[in-house]
């Protein structure tokens, strides 16, 4: 199973993102372990942040996204991706 975590900064001591999709770095964990640290390419910019996210979420394979918080745009489109949606504060370690 792949979680991804949206994080303040790209390591896993790193606090959890309030920001969801535009949050500056996504860490992508398998089997517990960190594969992947992606610069948010959608941190700045115009609307669709939340559909983006949830496309290149699902093209790396992540079941669970985990974020401080979220906006329905991303929520409806996470489920549409069959992604699973985890509401958590805290450190990035804390959620793997």
């Amino acid at each position: 199973m792949k979680k991804a975590i949206a994080c303040v900064t790209n390591s896993v001591d790193s606090e959890i993102s309030e920001k969801a999709a535009r949050a500056s770095f996504i860490l992508i964990f398998e089997d517990n372990e960190l594969i992947e640290s992606i610069k948010n390419p959608f941190a700045v910019g115009g609307g669709g942040a939340g559909f983006s996210m949830a496309k290149l979420l699902a093209d790396k394979g992540v079941n669970e996204f985990i974020a401080g918080a979220s906006g329905s745009n991303l929520e409806s489109a996470l489920k549409d991706k069959g992604i699973k949606l985890i509401l958590k504060k805290g450190k990035a370690k804390e959620m793997i």
